[in-house]
C-alpha cells in the first residue's frame, strides 16, 4: 500500500521489546492506514488506543484483528493504569497512543502517552506521518526524564519539520496550558 501511494517506511524499529508509539501529526483518517501499512513493513506487532466508537458496527471486529483498544473517551477511566499493568504483565509490547487524541485541532497534546511510558519504564517510540516528505515509521525514541516540561520541548523540535495532510489541524506539541 506504501509504494502504490508514493511512500516509503521511515527509521528503523526500537531496539527494544516494549515501548509506547506516537505518531504525528494526527490530522487524517488516511493516518490510520499509513501507520499500519508501516508498522507491518517493519515487522511490528502494534497495538493501538482509539475512540469507542471505532469499535462498534460491521468495522469493530476488523479494528480488534488490527491490533486497536477500544477508549471510552466520555468518562476517566485509568487508562493510564490499565496500560501500564499490561505492560508488566508482557515481554513484548508495542502500544500506540495518539498524542492529539483527536484529529480535530487541539492546543495542546495529551499526556496519558507520557505517563504510561513514566510509569511502565519503557520508552517512547516516535512515529512520524509525514505527508510532505511521504514517509511513515519510527525514527527515534524519548525516554521520559520526569521533567515534562524538558520532555515536551525535546517533542515540539522533533515534530516542528514534520508535514501534516491538513495543516491548520496540527495540535500544538505543547501541555495543557495552565488554568490563571
Amino acid at each position: 500500500m506504501l509504494r502504490f501511494f508514493g511512500w516509503r517506511v521511515a527509521g528503523q524499529l526500537p531496539d527494544v521489546p516494549k515501548w509506547v508509539a506516537i505518531g504525528a501529526p494526527h490530522t487524517s483518517n488516511w493516518d490510520f492506514p499509513f501507520m499500519v501499512a508501516a508498522s507491518w513493513v517493519m515487522g511490528v506487532r502494534l497495538r493501538w488506543l482509539g475512540k469507542a466508537a471505532l469499535f462498534k458496527g460491521p468495522w469493530g471486529g476488523m479494528m480488534k484483528a488490527l491490533g486497536g483498544i477500544p477508549v471510552d473517551r466520555t468518562q476517566s477511566n485509568d487508562m493510564v493504569q490499565d496500560m501500564v499493568d499490561w505492560f508488566e504483565k508482557s515481554d513484548h509490547l508495542v502500544v500506540a497512543v495518539p498524542p492529539s487524541g483527536t484529529r480535530a485541532f487541539r492546543d495542546h497534546w495529551k499526556t496519558g502517552f507520557y505517563y504510561i511510558a513514566q510509569q511502565a519504564g519503557v520508552p517512547v517510540g516516535l512515529g512520524i506521518l509525514d505527508f510532505k516528505e511521504k514517509a511513515a515509521g519510527f525514527t527515534g525514541l524519548l525516554v521520559p526524564s520526569g521533567d515534562i516540561e524538558k520532555d515536551f520541548e525535546a517533542l515540539r523540535e522533533f515534530y516542528a519539520p514534520i508535514g501534516a495532510k491538513f495543516a491548520d489541524k496540527v495540535n500544538t506539541v505543547q501541555l495543557r496550558p495552565k488554568d490563571p
